[in-house]
């Protein structure tokens, strides 16, 4: 059976705003999803009609309605992975002065599902909710290194290795090169390969049947960035991550 046409029309609508396009007029949204007017109008009404699309009364322009912030908390509530590494992100965020982050596979995407800011580091990229890539994240490459070898195979297969920055690994053979040493060392880098004048270190959670459902990763500004802090975020981050896992019934001996 194919897709059903006017469903994937309004994801299409719901998918063009994001952090610069917050707000739209309908002559906008048209051209963005190449849509005459008159179709998009039908199906804003409807979406707005269900809560997840919003309009401004005076201007008239679109936004995203609460109803997905409503859904996407329906979600996150369901990974109890959260509530369990939710005190012990709060442990690392106070240690390093750093900002953390969670972060889940989903499907074929890495979804960021925790984040707590830090004094010294400014994380612009990263939000809760967001999609990171997996090439050229720490987080993404951990959680990508320990899946069975089909499952990886899957993942990749028709994988963009798109360039964020100079530093971003462009291939499939680089990345797979990559994820060896990752799990030779217990942990993922990220050099500025994602952001820029950010360097980010992750570790993955593993679950009661020892198997890798998550990634903790701490992020320090390249310009202070020395090998004693990298030494002490790791200590840190193994900690934490031990912490998570235990509660979740791992069995780390």
């Amino acid at each position: 059976m194919g897709l059903v046409q006017s469903v994937v029309r309004a994801i299409k609508i719901l998918e063009v705003f994001d952090e610069i396009n917050k707000e739209l007029s309908i002559k906008e949204i048209s051209a963005k999803v190449e849509l005459n007017k008159s179709t998009v109008h039908a199906l804003l009404k409807t979406l707005k009609e269900y809560g997840y699309i919003a309009q401004d009364e005076e201007t008239a322009d679109y936004s995203l309605g609460w109803k997905l912030y409503e859904r996407g908390n329906l979600l996150l509530s369901q990974l109890d992975i959260k509530t369990a590494a939710s005190r012990h992100l709060q442990i690392l965020n106070k240690a390093t002065n750093e900002t953390v982050h969670l972060v889940k596979l989903l499907d074929k995407e890495a979804i960021y599902i925790d984040k707590i800011n830090g004094h010294n580091t400014l994380v612009i990229y990263s939000r809760i909710g967001r999609k990171v890539p997996l090439h050229c994240s720490a987080v993404g490459k951990v959680l990508a290194a320990y899946l069975p070898d089909s499952s990886l195979n899957q993942l990749l297969d028709g994988y963009e290795f798109i360039q964020a920055t100079d530093n971003s690994i462009l291939n499939r053979a680089d990345y797979l090169e990559e994820l060896v040493h990752v799990k030779e060392n217990g942990y993922a880098v990220d050099d500025e390969e994602n952001e820029y004048g950010i360097i980010c270190f992750a570790m993955p959670i593993y679950d009661h049947t020892n198997s890798v459902v998550a990634a903790v990763s701490v992020s320090t500004p390249k310009s202070t960035f020395t090998k004693e802090i990298e030494l002490k975020h790791l200590e840190l981050l193994k900690i934490c991550v031990d912490s998570i896992s235990q509660e979740l019934g791992a069995n780390l001996n």
